[in-house]
């Protein structure tokens, strides 16, 4: 397959959580039990990425320095642009309509966009991450990608039940998340074809900085949904979603 043909691919299965989590809201309306297991399993599942992939890569190609710096400017960047999107309607993005009623808000119509902005900041450095990945000849190891697009199933889950309560068209919404789910496919090709030409202290820090990111987006946005009414065995989830990624990791997958 052509590197950047692959690369879209890989980054529309990454992206594609979004469209599939809005069809099964708009469609089937999962209870919140659902929601927190797909939640904190994806977030153990990301924290391990984190953790034994992203930030170890950054570390081996581009030193100590590179790593932290990268990582530390991601966390700070995410949050403060979720903090400003959280004021203009963004903040339960990845919150099911069960424990937040949102519909509301979606009623003034100011949030749409915050929302559509949030998923787009959530979800595009890991596709860059994908195309990165090929672009240096490595293949993309399933776990990272089941990591990626569990996170982005509930963002989906959330925000379709909120439109489609406050009267948005399903072509309407699944416009929204058709377009972004193809965005990140184009961010897959922008990591092959022009990140991945850059030098390998700047790809570290690309990379190391969509770490920080996305631990950042784990604890602001995830864990509060996972752990909302802390359901039985939620931690147990989470944890095995962890051990999960490792398992995958130390087997060559």
């Amino acid at each position: 397959m052509t590197g950047w043909i692959e690369a879209f691919f890989w980054g529309l299965v990454v992206g594609s959580g979004l469209i599939i989590g809005a069809l099964t809201s708009y469609f089937f309306n999962p209870r919140h039990r659902l929601v927190a297991t797909v939640m904190g399993f994806g977030g153990g599942v990301l924290i391990a990425v984190l953790a034994f992939d992203l930030i170890e890569k950054a570390y081996v190609h581009g030193g100590m320095t590179t790593a932290i710096t990268g990582f530390l400017t991601g966390a700070v960047l995410f949050s403060t642009a979720n903090w400003f999107l959280s004021g203009r309607g963004a903040k339960h993005r990845k919150r099911c309509s069960e424990c937040i009623v949102q519909f509301d808000e979606f009623k003034k119509g100011g949030n749409d966009l915050a929302i559509a902005v949030g998923s787009i900041m959530d979800s595009i450095p890991e596709a860059i991450i994908v195309g990165i990945s090929l672009a240096g000849g490595t293949a993309i190891g399933k776990s990272v990608l089941i990591g990626f697009f569990l996170a982005n199933i509930p963002e989906g889950l959330a925000s379709a039940s909120g439109m489609k309560k406050s009267g948005r068209s399903a072509l309407y919404i699944f416009g929204i998340w058709g377009g972004i789910t193809l965005l990140t496919g184009i961010a897959g090709v922008l990591g092959y074809s022009v990140f991945g030409n850059f030098p390998q202290t700047i790809n570290a820090f690309i990379t190391a900085f969509a770490a920080g990111g996305i631990l950042s987006m784990v604890a602001e946005t995830m864990i509060p949904e996972a752990f909302e009414e802390a359901q039985s065995f939620i931690g147990l989830i989470t944890a095995l979603g962890f051990m999960v990624f490792y398992i995958l990791m130390k087997t060559g997958h």
